[in-house]
Order: C-alpha cells, then structure tokens, then sequence
C-alpha cells in the first residue's frame, strides 16, 4: 500500500498534468503527505467492513489510502475534472472496481445515490463548507456510524465545543443531536498544496441515537433562536421564536431552565426539552428545517 499513495511529486505531476491549480472558491488543499493520510485513517477506526464516504477526494491522496482498509469507497466530488480523472489515478495503483466516483455537490447528495450504503465519513473537507457538509450528511445518511474529517482547527474546535466553552455554538449543538464527537488531533499546514495559513483540526464522532423524542427541526429552530443573539438571556433570545418574552419564559420553566441563562450553557437535551415544551404550550414558531448547516 505505501507505494500507492501519492507523495509530493505525484500531486504536483497530476495538477500540472490535468492543469489543475487549486482554488479558494472551492477551498481546494491538497494533502501530500503518505503519513498524515495513514494517520486520518488509522483514527478513524475503519474495518474491512466499512463503506467509506469521502467528501472532496481531490487528487486522490486520501481515497488511495482508505481504498488500503475499506470494503468501498464512494467520493464525492464537485470538480469535473477531478472526478474524471480520480478513477484513472487509483486504477494506476490499486483495484479501482472498490471505488465509485459521483461527480455531484455533497451538499445535494442522498442516500438513494450511495449504493452501498455508507457506514463511516472520512474526509479532508473544504474549510468553506465543512459543517454544512458534516450536517447534511448526517441527516440524510442514517447509515453512517460515525466518521472523522479534518477541518480548520478553529472549526474543530467548535464541533467538539461542550456547553460553557466561549467556541460553543451551534454547530456544537447539532452535531451532538446525531454523534459524540471528540478532538482527534492537530494537522500542521505543511503537509498541503497549496499550504494553508491556518492548522487544521481531526474531528472523530461516532454515531448516536437522537436525545430525545422530539422532531429535529423544532429542537434547530430553538438552538438558531438561541444562538442568534448569544449574549441575551434565553427568556429574551426566544421570544421570537416563541411569539413574546412571556411564552418564551413558560417554556423556559416547563423545561426546567433558568429563564436567565444563556443558550452556551445548555446541553442538546436541554434544547430538545425547550422544543418540547414549546410544542406543549402551541407555540414555538416556524420549523428550522433547511437550516442545519448554520455556522455560527
């Protein structure tokens, strides 16, 4: 397998090849370097069993790598040329029949697409789009167990952020509604092409079932409401979402909060028990669901 993966001089050799120079818009960082690879997917905990889905393959380097451990691999990738080219590459190295390329934005991809289904995400992701892809996915794709992504270390932090913390927000918050997440370690911008000037972050989260029984969307649309003006009180922050401060504060009780706290103090099972009183009382405003990716 260590002959496979692709080192400095592969990357450079295909972009200049393909004409490939990578780009801000589709926050394009290639990963060079064999060890980082084998380390993401040493983390990530893969088996032989596993469907592997990758978000943003690129030239291959990650794909190559979890090709070495899974059962399949399914990469998603939104540049043409990249995904025409991405099945010629791994033929070169390894059994490219295990590797099914959809040439599609990863924010629009479902689970009727995934054939077979996917069980872990493993993925070098766009520092633009990255919790908006992890939620996406996770929503739509049941079958997932759990996964592990590199991102920007600052987003790292805030998916792995618990309540108290000053990154905790809501991304936070709604990745612990599908997974328990934790730090995975710390990616030095050395090992990319072109280097990036931030570090990056692995994020390792593992499947879990929802906290509470409780639609998904009204448990978001508290969290957006909560968190949209951070430094109110709760029992001013939902008020909107409540249709007045007095409703907001009764769920707020129902649910067993202090109507002064703040939306950074509260555990996703809290939010859940604020949507459900909501609901009790028949109010809790317009449900949040086209809004899971909201980064804040």
């Amino acid at each position: 397998m260590a002959d496979a993966l692709l080192g400095p001089a592969e990357i450079r050799e295909l972009a200049a090849r393909l004409g490939v120079t990578p780009t801000k818009k589709l926050g394009q960082n290639f990963v060079h370097d064999p060890n980082t690879v084998r380390r993401i997917v040493a983390a990530a905990g893969l088996t032989g069993d596993d469907i592997a889905l990758e978000v943003g393959p690129g030239l291959g380097s990650l794909t190559l790598a979890l090709l070495g451990v899974a059962a399949h691999v399914h990469a998603v990738e939104i540049d043409p040329v990249l995904a025409a080219e991405l099945p010629v590459t791994v033929a070169a190295r390894t059994d490219a029949a295990r590797l099914t390329v959809h040439p599609a934005d990863a924010l629009r991809i479902t689970a009727a697409e995934l054939d077979p289904a996917p069980t872990m995400l493993v993925a070098n992701l766009p520092y633009n789009v990255a919790v908006p892809v992890v939620l996406h996915l996770l929503a739509g794709l049941p079958t997932l167990r759990g996964g592990l992504v590199m991102v920007q270390k600052e987003v790292a932090d805030r998916l792995v952020a618990g309540p108290g913390s000053k990154v905790y927000g809501v991304p936070s918050v709604k990745l612990a509604w599908y997974a328990h997440a934790r730090p995975a370690g710390r990616v030095p911008p050395a090992v990319f092409w072109p280097v990036p000037n931030v570090d990056s972050g692995l994020v390792a989260f593992t499947g879990r079932e929802p906290p509470a029984d409780v639609d998904r969307r009204a448990v978001f649309a508290v969290v957006d409401a909560a968190f949209a003006q951070r430094r109110k009180t709760l029992r001013a922050a939902l008020s909107g979402w409540a249709g007045g401060a007095g409703n907001a504060e009764k769920a707020l009780v129902t649910a067993g909060i202090n109507p002064q706290a703040r939306g950074e103090s509260l555990t996703v099972e809290q939010f859940a028990a604020i949507a459900a009183a909501g609901i009790h009382h028949g109010y809790g405003g317009k449900l949040s669901g086209t809004r899971e990716e909201v980064d804040r």
